[in-house]
């Protein structure tokens, strides 16, 4: 079987390796020179070119020279896995089993931008991992393959990540297996039930000490490393927030952002409940601060 990937985060390497794994035929891999948007970038041609695969840099996946170079290998199937733009109907058509997309949701349930950082910002229970064959619409196609991976109360955006590349490894096995046995079958998703979440922007992050510790918390754990952190702002300072915990303290009659402790972590009183700041970038004295 004949097999072109398209990828440019850490996650579509790690899928990458199991096609690899597979002894399949890997005709060309598509990547990106750089990302903006992805904290996650990872150079999958760099990566390729040393296990001697065809590769093509590309910001434009759309484009008729893109087109061109996917059709002139001849796929049978495409891999789509961490790329941020649509594929238009000429790219979609060009393999006879169709091109395979991958979303870390619970699909048809929250499409869109960033669902790891919303899944625990909102604080979900679970996140789904889903693999499904892409269509012209944003995580729309019949679905493939869907695992279930539980939000811990620890959970946090890296370890979720984790989590979700473990997973996938073991769907893309079980897909490939199954497409070598003419057995890959699929099922189409209830666009009654689907939502879609928006792009996050840099003030979803910053932090409102009005919110409760368990809403500031979850907001710490969507977006600490590896994306750029939740935040408060000093002096007009930005103070990046990487870990924290809730505590439970007496404190109705303190007001949101008052500086309760400051010894070897700092306490801050929020809406309601305290959060413990651990860990938190630049260091900055608080000596003579009272309230942040």
């Amino acid at each position: 079987m004949k097999i072109l990937f398209i990828g440019t985060v850490l996650f579509s390497k790690n899928i990458l390796d199991e096609i690899i794994k597979s002894k399949n035929e890997i005709v060309g891999v598509i990547g990106k020179r750089k990302s903006k948007f992805n904290s996650d970038y990872y150079d999958l041609v760099k990566y390729s070119k040393k296990k001697k695969i065809d590769t093509i840099y590309s910001d434009k996946i759309n484009s008729i020279k893109i087109f061109r170079w996917i059709k002139k290998r001849k796929p049978d199937i495409i891999f789509c896995i961490g790329w941020s733009q649509l594929l238009n109907k000429k790219i979609l058509n060009i393999a006879p089993k169709g091109v395979i997309g991958y979303h870390p949701s619970d699909l048809p349930k929250n499409r869109g931008r960033h669902p790891i950082i919303w899944s625990l910002a909102l604080g979900l229970k679970n996140i789904g991992s889903s693999f499904f064959y892409m269509d012209s619409k944003a995580d729309t196609g019949r679905i493939i393959s869907k695992k279930m991976i539980k939000i811990k109360k620890n959970s946090d955006s890296n370890s979720i990540y984790k989590n979700l590349i473990k997973e996938g490894r073991k769907q893309i096995r079980e897909i490939i297996f199954k497409m070598k046995k003419n057995k890959l079958y699929s099922f189409p998703q209830k666009n009654s039930q689907s939502n879609y979440w928006r792009k996050r922007s840099e003030i979803d992050g910053k932090i409102d000490w009005r919110m409760s510790a368990d809403n500031i918390n979850n907001l710490v754990k969507a977006l600490t490393k590896p994306y750029p952190g939740a935040y408060f702002l000093l002096k007009e300072k930005k103070i990046i927030i990487w870990k924290s915990k809730v505590i439970n303290l007496n404190t109705r009659n303190f007001e949101p952002g008052k500086i309760i402790e400051f010894n070897k972590h700092l306490v801050i009183k929020c809406g309601s409940k305290a959060l413990k700041i651990i860990t938190f970038h630049p260091k900055i004295n608080l000596k003579r601060v009272k309230y942040l």
